[in-house]
């Protein structure tokens, strides 16, 4: 077993998300209590975005208190700021190498929003055996248009400004006692991983194997978050018509932290019963699903 820093779901004494350490997070979070059915607590794995780090989970490690919960750091991000970002694919691998050695028996729960979403694709096509579920949001696999090329551009230019962090925070619709931290994160990231993450993101794609996976799947785009990610689902559906598509409405991209209340309800509707939460609306264009 790994040395990674882990603390019971109280999130590490935090008592609120602007007082958290960006750098400083636990990945590992044991159960405060069991089941209420006595079976063995099982394991949900949150994977966070681009831009911010596992700290974005907090609301939802304070959610499941009868889960075990890994947040992982991503290569690049949070803890792991001065490691290289060597690609999707190997992002995916280390995500999946956590799993197999932290969790001894059962499969885990996936979710991941956004530059997670992307890896979590990655992972359950390449390590389908470790995933019991997954659940995607935010996850764009076309190719990004001028307006998100332009924005990343600007964060390439001024992503050591602390004003611009400030600006980005509102545009994602982030909340006010989160947009210190999410500043404060923003200042560490390094240009070349940003370069190379968001020159592979920007490119769009789905990952080889993600057809053979055949568990329950979710993918989930905020209403009011650019439209690349829905478009996006058509070629998901293409190579995994099993999957199910919905719209989080009134929701931004980074809609875990906006409204964490009805993102956890989605999460467990979909893990524990596999539901689709009923605020959650079909995609014009696609199958219902179940």
């Amino acid at each position: 077993m790994s040395e990674r820093p882990t603390t019971p779901q109280a999130a590490g004494g935090n008592d609120a998300v602007d007082r958290l350490d960006p750098a400083g997070y636990p990945e590992i979070h044991r159960p405060l209590r069991a089941r209420a059915d006595g079976k063995p607590a099982q394991t949900l794995v949150f994977l966070h975005g681009g831009n911010v780090a596992n700290w974005m989970w907090d609301p939802q490690v304070k959610a499941f208190p009868a889960y075990q919960v890994f947040t992982p750091h991503l290569p690049g991000f949070g803890a792991r700021a001065e490691e290289d970002w060597r690609g999707l694919d190997s992002a995916a691998d280390d995500v999946a190498a956590f799993v197999a050695e932290e969790v001894e028996d059962g499969r885990v729960h996936l979710v991941g929003l956004s530059l997670g979403g992307m890896i979590g694709l990655r992972a359950i096509a390449r390590h389908p055996e470790l995933f019991a579920s997954a659940l995607f949001s935010g996850a764009s696999t076309r190719p990004l248009g001028a307006g998100a090329r332009m924005s990343a551009a600007a964060q390439l230019r001024f992503g050591d400004a602390e004003w611009f962090w400030k600006v980005q925070a509102g545009a994602y619709g982030i909340p006010g006692n989160a947009r210190r931290i999410y500043s404060d994160h923003g200042l560490t990231l390094r240009p070349e991983n940003m370069k190379a993450m968001l020159d592979e993101v920007a490119a769009g794609g789905l990952p080889e194997g993600l057809g053979d996976y055949a568990e329950r799947l979710l993918m989930v785009a905020g209403s009011r978050e650019p439209s690349v990610v829905r478009k996006g689902f058509a070629d998901v559906a293409a190579v995994r018509p099993d999957t199910v598509f919905r719209l989080a409405p009134g929701m931004h991209h980074q809609w875990s932290i906006e409204d964490p209340l009805f993102f956890n309800a989605m999460v467990r509707a979909w893990i524990e019963r596999g539901e689709i939460h009923p605020r959650l609306e079909p995609v014009p264009g696609l199958p219902a699903g179940n």
